[in-house]
């Protein structure tokens, strides 16, 4: 259970894995499981650490990072509707529920 949150967050934000590579189809992330990892505060608060530089990786904090500018930039072009419609989601859901790592983050990556 604790590995389908790790890849539901990198479908998302994070997502993440709607802007993953080109050369690999991906497989679609149910919105239950989106949902069941927002619901996860302290991975979620861990993720948006590793983000931010305040905390260690793990690969989908990683993964999480290196696709931060695009998806705050909406800059996915090969991301599916649903892929988007989940990524605006869960980062409705973060600057909602997280205000201050959300000004951080788009201090960092938007900028």
């Amino acid at each position: 259970m604790h590995c389908l949150l790790q890849i539901c967050l990198v479908g998302c934000v994070v997502a993440t894995a709607a802007c993953a590579t080109l050369e690999a189809p991906r497989t679609p992330i149910a919105d239950e499981a989106i949902d069941a990892t927002l619901n996860d505060k302290r991975y979620l608060l861990r993720q948006l650490k590793c983000a931010l530089g305040e905390a260690p990786c793990d690969p989908v904090g990683r993964r999480l990072k290196s696709l931060a500018p695009l998806v705050l930039r909406g800059s996915c072009p090969q991301c599916t509707p649903q892929e988007k419609r989940q990524i605006q989601k869960v980062l409705a859901y973060v600057q909602k529920n997280y205000p201050k790592e959300w000004n951080k983050i788009l201090q960092q990556y938007a900028g």
